[in-house]
């Protein structure tokens, strides 16, 4: 049997459907009654640094659960490793990498049709069957106008795909298709565990990825996902994203060098657990997006990132920040978008935070609150400059912006003074 899973792990695209139906019978026959599958090394169950082969270990867990282990080793991904239902992935600690293959792209050259199935390309000579891929034009290039799916054959230079494309799509000026992909994707399931592991981008050498769909983890139409003790770094995109979800809790991760958000709830998540995580060098620490409400974001760092610490906005109401660190950020430290009153954040509270040194790359402030939250409590925080003076307030807030219930925080160090209104 390891024998057969060896030659498997290195030969996926030649798998029938009755060679998939034995190893799954095998692995998880009644006999054996086995829940733990194990991937890399050569004493796993299944043998292999790729993608496909923990997939296949993912398709082997039973309906009811069970648990993938992978060994440490560097697993090169060409396609995110789709969870199901009641499924955990767990690492070996940081020494486990799910690295991104390097990126390859194309343009399209006959227009790509809402509801087709495939995509005439110019050069499908980087493209495999099983890789995943991303397709867009030059009106339709970010959220859900983009087309996300997999690879499923190639003629010539056709690629047919997994994903009915979402919108018209025209060749010219500028059709393309890269293999831009997450890594791990969780979609349209519940009860899913990540822990233990290290994911890589390798941004320098991919497309960039749209944040809506996909990220190092993206996480789509789910709910009950936990995901802690990862590091996910160097995305050429965005780091953990989550759309359209209830119950998402990310707790001590590492989020580094990504260059969109580091960590994006939105869509439609309420109760996300963001706690005790490290999120710096990205663009914006944590961007919470639209409909993230009854949440909690606490014990987290958010710094040394090139625009704001944490930034919210639609409908991002009743949120409870505490106890974070968020300093050393290219612009402000936590930023209020614009929105009007029926959809601005209301409700929000920030307490026993600490707020410093923001600003480093275009000047800032600690708090930049715009739109019409109402209800906003920033109460027992710690709010300063004691570096470079380029945090030049500890609260901004906008001229139509409500008041804001500032109770016992500790300000200093600010060239325009603590409170300062716009005009």
């Amino acid at each position: 049997m390891k024998k057969l899973l060896f030659i498997l792990s290195f030969l996926p695209g030649i798998m029938s459907a009755q060679t998939d139906k034995y190893v799954v019978d095998a692995l998880v026959s009644p006999k054996k009654q086995e829940r733990l599958i194990t991937v890399g090394g050569p004493s796993a169950d299944i043998q292999g640094f790729t993608s496909e082969a923990i997939q296949i270990a993912v398709d082997a867990l039973p309906a009811d659960g069970g648990t993938v282990r992978l060994s440490p080793g560097i697993f090169k991904m060409k396609a995110p490793v789709r969870l199901k239902s009641n499924a955990v992935l767990v690492g070996s600690g940081p020494e486990t990498i799910l690295k991104r293959i390097d990126g390859f792209r194309s343009k399209f050259i006959v227009d790509a049709d809402y509801g087709e199935l495939k995509v005439t390309v110019e050069d499908a000579s980087g493209f495999e069957t099983g890789m995943s891929f991303q397709l867009t034009d030059a009106r339709n290039n970010d959220c859900w106008d983009v087309t996300q799916g997999t690879i499923t054959d190639i003629v010539g230079n056709v690629l047919y795909i997994d994903t009915h494309l979402v919108r018209d799509y025209e060749s010219e000026p500028n059709g393309v298709v890269t293999n831009a992909g997450s890594c791990i994707s969780v979609h349209d399931a519940r009860n899913v565990t990540i822990s233990g592991l290290t994911v890589d981008g390798n941004k320098a050498k991919n497309d960039l990825l749209d944040g809506c769909n996909g990220g190092g983890i993206g996480i789509m139409r789910s709910n009950d996902v936990t995901i802690e003790n990862v590091h996910v770094m160097d995305c050429n995109g965005e780091g953990i994203t989550w759309q359209i979800t209830e119950n998402v809790t990310v707790r001590k991760c590492e989020i580094s060098g990504c260059t969109n958000m580091g960590l994006h709830p939105g869509t439609g998540s309420p109760v996300s657990v963001i706690e005790d995580n490290n999120s710096h060098d990205n663009k914006v620490g944590l961007f919470i997006c639209w409909r993230v409400h009854h949440s909690t974001v606490k014990g987290n760092q958010f710094h040394n990132n090139s625009d704001c610490g944490i930034s919210t906005g639609h409908k991002d109401s009743d949120v409870i920040f505490e106890n974070n660190h968020i300093y050393e950020n290219g612009v402000d430290g936590v930023y209020f978008r614009d929105e009007d009153v029926k959809n601005s954040p209301h409700r929000n509270t920030f307490i026993n935070n600490v707020i410093e040194n923001n600003g480093t790359i275009k000047g800032g402030y600690g708090f930049n609150i715009n739109g019409n939250a109402s209800d906003l409590i920033i109460e027992n925080n710690i709010i300063r400059d004691n570096k470079a003076g380029k945090q030049k307030a500890a609260i901004f807030i906008n001229k139509n912006s409500p008041p804001v219930r500032e109770r016992n925080n500790t300000m200093s160090g600010h060239s325009l003074g603590n409170i300062v209104y716009g005009k």
